[in-house]
Order: C-alpha cells, then structure tokens, then sequence
C-alpha cells in the first residue's frame, strides 16, 4: 500500500520547519539514501533522505511551504506494482496538514479497509501518536479516525498490516482508552500558551502606536523566534546571577606571539579566543561540579568539557559547540573553531554539532565592548561573557603604577546549578589559566 512520507524532525527541539525545496518530481524512482528535499529548521538548511525505495506517486506539500509541523505527510511513496490510482482523495487540500487516505487493500483480504460516507466526511485524521522515545507509530488514516471515534489508545495496540501498520480491524476489536483521543486534542486546543510565549502588547497593539509613522515591517524568520522563544524562556525561568573579575594579558599576549611565530610555517594563527576556550575547558575539569546542565528535575554532571562559543551570523547567532575541548590542543582547536564558524555562517552546521555542552563563550571584546552580562542558553550551567582588551594603568604587587593589557570578563551562572563560593572558584580557574598561559600546556 501507498506509504507517507512524513516531514521530519531534523533536530530534538524541531517542531515544524519550511519545505525549502523539492529535489524529486512525481513519477521519480528513488532507493533508500536519495535526497528528496531541503528542509529549513530555525538553524539550517537540511538535506531529506529517503528510507525505502519507490516511487513519488504524490507530492502532498509544495516546495516553499512555511510551518509544516513535524510527522505531516508531505508526499507518497509507491511500492512496486502501485499506481497514483491507488491513492485516494483525502485531506491533503487542506494545507497538507493531515495524512492522505488509506489506499486500498489487496482485493483478496477479506479485511479491506473501506471507509464509509461517514468517515470520508469526518474531520481530518489527528496526528499519529508517539512512543515513548518520540517514535512515530504507523497507524492507516482510517484506523486513526475509528480510534479518535472510540477513544483508542495507539500505543498500546499491535498492528496486523504490513510491517506492524495499525490497520481498521486492529482498532475495531480493540478497548477505548480512558480518555477519548478527540477530548484531550480539544482540551490541547485549549491549553493556555506557555509563559516563555508571553512577549508584551500584540504586534496590533504595537502598530497602532506608530499609526502615521514610516516603517518597514520585518518578517521574523524561524531562527529570530527562536532566539526571541528561548531567551526569554531564559530570563524568565534561569535565576541568573553574576561574577565580575578583570584578568591581565600581557603575559598571554607574549605567549600567543611566540607562538604564532613557531606555528607559522604551518598555517595556524592562534587567537585570543581559541586560549580562552583552553582556560575555560580546564577550568571545567578544575572545578567539576561546575561541568553540568540543569535537566528539569536533576543536574547532569559531565565528564568531558564540551564547550560552546557564539558565532554572529546575519540575522542571529549559532553556538557551536567544541567537544572534548580539554583534551585538544591549542592548534587543534583553533582550526575546528574556524571550520565551524565558516560552516555556521553559512548555516551549514548539522543539529548535533550545535547543540549540547555545559558552558558557553560570548566574546564581543573584537567588536570594542568593554564588559557585558550575557543570558545563559539553557540548559547550560553558565556562560562567560567577554569584553575587549585594553591599556589600562595597574597597581602591580610592589605598589608601583604600571600600565597592562587587561580584559574584563562576566560570568553569568545559574544559580539552580552552581552557587556562588562554586562559581567563584570556577571563574578564578579561568582567570589563572589566562594570565599564566604556559599552564594550560602542561
């Protein structure tokens, strides 16, 4: 039977994304590991594979299309011996939010799943449930109409069609499950928007205090909503707190040019960024209790130090995050940061290749900041916010005025993760590490 090809989460926090293009047409043969199309997420732009072989019997959702939710069919795939006949009329006009009809059973079953007028002019099919690990469970249309109607549980139940599918009679025999499945999709309808969703006057509200003024209306794309959902999930939920502390230079700006020199012949110029994320990853291993996430109900403690860095991108920012940062050196990381800051830029990075780490790196000195506060990107336990490098007179420790280079640093950390002494002793790490650079490659 026809089979749906469904609209993929390509990242664990993807929610819907824009079916940027289409790289099949109607009537293609594809295997198993053909690109059929490039999805949009709020971070990147994303090649679809195909799982099974077949043919594009039906293009379901145009290319172009915004807001397609996850798990929505957006074509068909035929199997050998099936034509586009054999898909029936469904719900796909209806902006490809549900699931095309079941196509017919082999006329020898005396189990054919023939939908009556009165399923045919039912409200379209709700979304397949899920298991426990978010896996979607193959359930025909029909079958899922008939469980909506008598209130049937999904997952609890075995399917008899090919390869597992929940087909008609599964349902009809089964029992219905407390509550209906149409009365929780009501009660979700009527489920107030989460706090982190609460941003101010309506954007009506807002227009119409600039009535008579010019303006250009920007469009938000999904990576600004993002950015605007989770930071203000951040401040409103994360009891930031913060630690000040200027560190001194000198000593690490002489290192660093020492060592450019040496690495020359090889290509590598190391910058202050890359010895800040050495002092921040051994910082972590330092202080361990300080290398971990606030996960709900728990902490998660982490071994190794995986440390993200923001990279300013054109209309947002990404965080990259560099693995085992203790355990590479100094040239090592200065040639990953640049391939994942070129790459993300581009918006080219892989889910798994921004997301994750404990502890995060803003660095706005190389644009003349002094000093800032930045907002800790959940589930991080902290982040250092970074300002610019300048001449400043000092106090050395005989009493005599001097001049030096010096940095001022803030980390913001959050308190249900680290206390105070702990955050403390952590940024002192990072300071020590910084201004005695040789440390950091013993």
């Amino acid at each position: 039977m026809p089979t749906e090809i469904l609209m993929p989460a390509l990242s664990p926090t993807m929610e819907e994304g824009t079916l940027a293009k289409w790289l099949v047409k109607e009537g293609d043969t594809v295997n198993a590991g053909d690109l059929l199309a490039e999805i949009e997420t709020d971070k990147a732009t994303m090649e679809f594979e195909a799982v099974d072989e077949g043919t594009i019997g039906k293009i379901l959702i145009e290319e172009g299309t915004e807001g397609v939710k996850v798990n929505t069919a957006i074509a068909v795939l035929l199997e050998e011996g099936e034509s586009a006949d054999d898909i029936k009329a469904g719900d796909s006009s209806a902006g490809g939010s549900a699931a095309p009809a079941e196509a017919e059973a082999p006329k020898d079953d005396a189990k054919s799943e023939t939908a009556s007028p009165a399923a045919a002019s039912e409200t379209k099919a709700p979304a397949a449930p899920t298991d426990g690990d978010g896996g979607r469970i193959f359930a025909s249309p029909l079958a899922r109409r008939i469980a909506a109607d008598k209130g049937v549980d999904l997952a609890g139940l075995t399917g008899s069609g090919p390869h597992g599918r929940i087909v008609k009679a599964d349902v009809e025999g089964a029992k219905p499950s407390a509550a209906p499945a149409k009365e929780a999709t009501k009660s979700a309808d009527k489920a107030p928007a989460p706090a982190s969703m609460a941003s101010g006057p309506s954007s009506e509200a807002v227009m119409a205090m600039y009535q008579g003024r010019e303006y250009e209306e920007v469009k938000l794309d999904g990576m600004r909503k993002t950015i605007a959902a989770r930071l203000t999930e951040a401040k409103q939920t994360v009891p930031h707190f913060y630690l000040r502390r200027d560190i001194k230079l000198d000593a690490l700006m002489k290192f660093r040019g020492e060592l450019n020199k040496q690495l020359e012949g090889r290509g590598v110029k190391l910058s202050v960024n890359d010895f800040i994320i050495k002092a921040c990853a051994l910082a972590l291993q330092a202080v361990p209790d300080a290398n971990a996430v606030w996960a709900g109900d728990k902490v998660l403690k982490l071994k190794p130090s995986d440390v993200a860095v923001a990279v300013a991108i054109e209309g947002g920012l990404f965080t990259p995050v560099l693995k085992d940062a203790e355990m590479k050196s100094l040239s090592a990381l200065s040639t990953e940061m640049k391939d994942l800051a070129s790459r993300a830029r581009d918006r080219k990075l892989a889910p798994q290749e921004y997301q994750g780490g404990t502890f995060a790196i803003s660095n706005l000195g190389m644009f003349g900041i002094d000093n800032f506060d930045a907002v800790i990107n959940p589930p991080h336990g902290a982040i250092l916010a970074v300002g610019a490098g300048k001449k400043q007179p000092v106090v050395g420790s005989d009493g005599e005025l001097a001049v030096a280079t010096v940095m001022s640093v803030t980390l913001s950390v959050d308190h249900r993760v680290i206390d105070g002494a702990m955050g403390a002793e952590l940024l002192n790490q990072i300071v020590d590490n910084l201004e005695n650079p040789m440390v950091m490659l013993a």
